[in-house]
């Protein structure tokens, strides 16, 4: 994942001709746009703009018109620029027959391909584009779609909305930030021949999300082991929901403690877990009860459904062991009290809890400075979910299906569990956030999706 700025160092120091460029970007536009129906008798509309977005459109259109679709320019005017390359490929086109015409008003066509503005594009569309965002015919953006900030993903005025986007070289980071996802439709990646980019975010794939393997003579304690302290009075399911998850994932032993009253109701939701009462009645207020609880198990999960606890900074402080610290438990650490962990920590927040933490907006950038700042590893959770550590890493694979209660209490006892079988934290946090979104996907294919099922559907995912 790019920014604008990289991808103009990048084109500074392209030792591939611009003309080569910009064919090969035109004729994936073109591809692409044969795949949406632009065929024999068909359509097609290329708005084309005064820099490389328009001479890409010049291309596309060239093509198309070879293949026998019926496919019209119009530009905002001539391209400038490399007159030499610019200019040559407004004739080429010209020559081949394409017609090209001032943009003017919007006219019918089966398929829009807009070409007007590129990554470097800030501000507000002119006011003779913005009668084209409310075209009617599916719109195929190059590179990025016209009047959308390509780092931020910010809008201002307005912007298209594509069904398709073919970007070229690499995502650009404001494809999957503010309102990037919503305009963008479907991305295609396009390799133009370009090369040496410096990565703003790693963009999480099945390949990279890896997952330990459990040795052969593996046992309950040795395959790794997890406590889960939460719960509380109408919140104990979402402690089992982590407990639930660390099981399904791969933990050997997993152990849910809940404050003493509410024990009986945590062990009637499961026979799988192990359980126990700590503290007093309703609430977790003895750190030194927890941990003595929590003492041969392998990772602690602190927080899923805990409310207002007194404890939380005594476990924090006092478990030297890997730590995941979710929910209620967020709102009772700070950054210094994080910089002061001994062993390896997970947070997972969202953004409101992430903010309250932070103290500044819940951007990547923030998530990368507290990161820095604490030693740990931030899971910012959302669409997309965004892991900071030594590595920036940007998990696509959850969707809104996930907008649902508990399913962040899974994803607590996902990134727990691999920890627990060995994986790196950061390792453990990634890869459990990507497989949490497959899963999710899976479930969303058949119907809705609620926390307890995805805490069943995730062992399909866990080796």
């Amino acid at each position: 994942m790019i920014t604008a700025a990289e991808v103009a160092r990048i084109d500074a120091i392209a030792d591939v001709a611009t003309d080569v460029l910009m064919e090969s970007a035109g004729l994936a536009v073109a591809i692409q746009a044969a795949g949406m129906g632009a065929t024999y008798g068909s359509r097609v509309v290329v708005l084309a703009g005064v820099g490389n977005n328009g001479g890409d459109g010049f291309v596309a259109a060239r093509h198309l018109k070879e293949r026998g679709v019926d496919v019209v320019v119009h530009c905002l005017a001539f391209p400038k620029g490399e007159p030499l390359v610019h200019r040559s490929m407004g004739v080429r086109a010209a020559r081949a027959g394409v017609p090209i015409e001032p943009l003017g008003e919007p006219v019918p066509a089966d398929l829009v391909i807009d070409a007007l503005f590129g990554v470097g594009f800030h501000g507000t569309l002119p006011e003779v584009v913005e009668p084209w965002l409310e075209h009617l015919a599916p719109v195929l953006a190059v590179d990025v779609p016209s009047g959308l900030d390509a780092t931020t993903g910010e809008v201002e005025g307005g912007a298209f909305r594509a069904a398709h986007t073919v970007t070229f070289h690499a995502l650009k980071t404001g494809m999957l930030v503010g309102a990037g996802p919503e305009h963008c439709g479907v991305v295609s990646v396009a390799d133009i021949g370009l090369a040496g980019e410096l990565a703003e975010w790693l963009l999480c794939e099945d390949g990279d999300a890896a997952v330990p393997a459990r040795p052969r003579a593996a046992h309950k304690w040795s395959a790794g082991s997890v406590a889960v302290v939460g719960g509380s009075p109408g919140m104990v399911g979402a402690a089992v929901l982590t407990g639930s998850a660390a099981l399904s994932f791969g933990a050997g032993a997993v152990r849910v403690l809940v404050p003493g009253a509410l024990r009986s109701e945590a062990a009637s939701m499961t026979p799988s877990l192990m359980t126990e009462g700590v503290g007093s009645a309703t609430a977790h207020d003895d750190s030194d009860a927890v941990l003595a609880a929590a003492g041969r198990f392998d990772v602690l999960v602190v927080g899923p459904g805990m409310g207002v606890s007194n404890a939380v900074e005594g476990v924090v402080t006092g478990w030297d062991r890997a730590l995941v610290i979710d929910a209620d438990a967020l709102r009772s650490v700070t950054p210094d009290l994080l910089w002061e962990r001994t062993g390896p920590t997970v947070i997972t927040p969202h953004a409101g809890e992430f903010e309250a933490l932070a103290g500044e907006p819940a951007t990547p950038a923030a998530a990368a400075r507290l990161a820095e700042r604490t030693g740990v590893v931030v899971v910012l959770k959302g669409s997309p979910t965004f892991v900071m550590g030594a590595e920036a890493w940007v998990v696509t694979s959850g969707g809104p299906e996930l907008a649902t209660i508990g399913t962040g209490d899974v994803l607590a006892g996902m990134v727990a569990a691999l920890i627990a079988r060995g994986a790196d934290p950061e390792v453990a946090a990634r890869s459990a956030a990507h497989r949490h979104g497959r899963a999710a996907a899976a479930l969303a294919a058949t119907g809705t999706v609620t926390a307890g099922h995805l805490a069943d559907e995730i062992r399909r995912f866990a080796w």
